[in-house]
């Protein structure tokens, strides 16, 4: 490999070649380095700030020392293997915050790159490729500015939704009466309905037979919410499969039948190694691999059985002097050599950990090693840390102040909301609190988050199963004895569809809110988009509720919506990490909390590696970032910050997790 070294013959430009041999010589791979000291030869090439390298014609480093893991990256830069022979569907999952976002982006440009013609797709309800790609997301393919053959297309929920309804209500007949379609609407007003909408939108990119692009790349939501998507095409086959009313939860004209013929496409596809790559993304991180671990077994279930596994971030300290580095190199070292079996049968690619948010091309291009790093304002990251923020600690004594009430913890997905949570809970057991600690996420960690009981403090999830299951046994319970025959088979039909689900989980989450009224409930909620769908069936039975009891003056009617806009009894917590995208969707989860009236009551900053304290070069080259973000935050967008540093021992157990609220 040629390697091009710019720069004056300063003692940085020897170190860096040194560097660059060293790790050549620890890889095994043949590098010739070309030295070149001309100052107008090296402005000629575009280089403004030396040291400077060059590679295949391209800058990828210019001012400062590079780390050992960015020469790694230089050296070992391969466009990740399954680009090579790229099958028309590919499928980016993953634990919240492991980077599915930025790879499925970046994947999606370098094959635009390569001149095909790409679509890229996000199921997630809270996605932030409008900022990453600097457009505005629509429900219609949009051309990239700069990515030629590029374009990308957002699922809106509450867009998908409404089309959905248009729709069904355009199918009834012209003699419906008025009454007729406004039952119809209130039918289509639930969150199984914005579910099927969006199922329906998906269904059909994998149905289309045309060729107007050569590959579709979905960027997913985190896990629990992708499984759920992933398990639609099945369920609605076996729902539709011998029924011929159709489903009433979506409106007696639905016309669901009528789409059959594209559910079952859809499952074909997704079947089909010839068509579709399922990638699993994950961390050098305990959690995140055993999610993936999880999560490429119940595809296998599924019966998607073409994966691929890419391990991002992967960090290398640049020397032994730095404890925050070494740490965060030999958890993700050990991480790694754990590995489950299942996870190192797969094919594997490795992403470096970057210096550099992954917002825009250029960025998006470097991430894969197939472009210049972006310049990074690395001297920024020596200034002494201007923070002044609480810990844990403090929050927890003013949630105790309150003497009972709901902690919703919010936020995007890989934030650190199940630590978070699990830590509040504990520090209000720790001041004399019995505390209820649940969940509403389907793939729930609290358990393993905290590994073993505590005296004053209840752990559960809404487990959608049981949850579904209790919901029909009531249902049939309650009307099941009074129905003709006729009737009795229409109602287990209606039962079995998997809109039944979401309603079930929107009573359990109801039932949990209300024990706020007499004790602590904290909640540790799904991922953004999925937590917004929840709060959308909340919106719509508190709409149901009062325009069934207007008028009457007598009964006082309380919703979970009410409760949740109760600044008294309910406290919303945003979690999000010192990082230009997380803050971002953490501002505009705000937002939507705010048009529903609720107010958040704090955010948390967590992983903070600038309260942690480094000196790597890498990680300082981060760290300028951080305190920006740090900025934003406490420049307006968050009424009260508290701060969690990054930490050299995982607070995992709640040993380690009451540390984090210990007075």
């Amino acid at each position: 490999m040629d390697v091009i070294v710019l720069g004056p013959g300063c003692s940085k430009c020897r170190t860096t070649i040194e560097m660059i041999e060293r790790v050549a010589k620890e890889t095994g791979i043949d590098v010739a380095i070309t030295k070149i000291q001309n100052p107008d030869e090296i402005r000629r090439l575009g280089v403004h700030a030396t040291p400077a390298v060059m590679i295949a014609g391209q800058i990828v480093h210019s001012a400062g020392l590079p780390s050992h893991q960015a020469v790694l990256g230089w050296l070992q830069a391969k466009p990740m293997e399954f680009l090579n022979r790229a099958t028309r569907y590919l499928f980016f999952t993953g634990k919240g915050g492991v980077g599915k976002t930025s790879l499925s982006t970046a994947a999606a440009l370098s094959l635009a790159d390569a001149g095909k013609r790409v679509l890229l797709v996000s199921t997630d309800a809270a996605s932030n490729l409008d900022e990453m790609l600097g457009i505005e997301l629509r429900n219609t393919p949009t051309p990239v500015p700069g990515a030629p053959g590029l374009s990308v297309l957002n699922i809106d929920p509450g867009t998908a939704a409404e089309t959905y309804r248009q729709r069904v209500l355009a199918q009834m007949d012209a003699t419906a009466s008025e009454q007729d379609r406004s039952t119809v609407r209130e039918q289509l007003s639930g969150a199984c309905t914005t579910e099927i909408a969006s199922f329906d939108e998906f269904a059909s990119l994998l149905s289309d037979s045309n060729d107007s692009f050569d590959h579709i790349v979905f960027d997913t939501a985190p896990t629990g919410h992708t499984l759920r998507l992933l398990s639609l095409p099945k369920a609605w086959s076996g729902f539709l499969e011998g029924n011929d009313r159709g489903a009433s939860c979506l409106g007696p004209h639905s016309g669901l039948k009528m789409q059959e013929a594209r559910f079952k496409a859809a499952l074909e596809a997704l079947s089909d190694p010839a068509q579709t790559t399922v990638v699993l993304v994950t961390r050098p991180d305990k959690g995140a691999i055993a999610e993936a671990a999880r999560t490429a077994e119940e595809l296998h279930e599924l019966g998607l059985h073409h994966q691929r596994l890419v391990i991002n971030g992967v960090f290398h300290a640049s020397g032994h002097g730095d404890a925050v580095a070494c740490a965060i190199e030999a958890l993700g070292q050990q991480a790694l050599q754990e590995m489950p079996d299942l996870l190192r049968q797969l094919p594997q690619d490795r992403v470096p950990l970057r210096a550099f948010d992954t917002v825009g091309l250029s960025a998006l291009r470097a991430l894969l090693g197939t472009g210049p790093a972006p310049t990074l304002a690395a001297a920024l990251a020596n200034e002494a840390p201007a923070l002044q923020l609480q810990g844990l600690a403090a929050l927890a004594d003013e949630l105790a102040a309150a003497g009972h009430g709901l902690i919703m913890v919010m936020g995007k997905g890989g934030v650190g909301k199940t630590t978070v949570a699990a830590a509040l809970a504990l520090g209000l057991v720790q001041r004399g609190k019995s505390v209820h600690l649940s969940t509403t996420d389907p793939a729930a960690h609290l358990a393993g988050t905290l590994d073993g009981a505590v005296p004053g403090l209840r752990v559960d999830r809404i487990d959608p199963k049981l949850e579904t299951q209790r919901y029909i046994d009531k249902i049939m319970a309650a009307k099941f004895p009074g129905l003709s025959t006729q009737e009795q088979a229409l109602l287990l039909e209606d039962l079995r569809s998997p809109c039944t689900e979401e309603v079930a989980v929107f009573h359990a989450f109801s039932r949990i809110v209300s024990e706020g009224r007499s004790a602590y409930v904290v909640l540790d909620t799904a991922p953004t988009g999925h937590s917004l769908l929840l709060m959308d069936a909340t919106g719509a039975y508190h709409r149901q509720m009062t325009r069934a009891f207007e008028g009457q003056t007598h009964t006082r009617i309380v919703t979970p919506l009410m409760r949740l806009q109760d600044v008294a009894y309910t406290k919303i917590i945003l979690v999000t990490l010192p990082e230009a995208t997380p803050v971002s969707q953490a501002g505009a989860l705000q937002d939507d909390l705010r048009r529903a009236s609720i107010e958040p009551y704090a955010w948390v900053l967590n992983k903070s590696v600038l309260a942690a304290g480094t000196h790597d070069p890498l990680l300082a080259a981060r760290l300028a970032g951080e305190r920006k973000q740090m900025e934003r935050m406490e420049g307006g967008m968050a009424k009260r910050i508290f701060v969690l540093p990054w930490m050299i021992r995982p607070p995992i157990g709640h040993i380690e997790l009451a540390k984090l609220v210990m007075d």
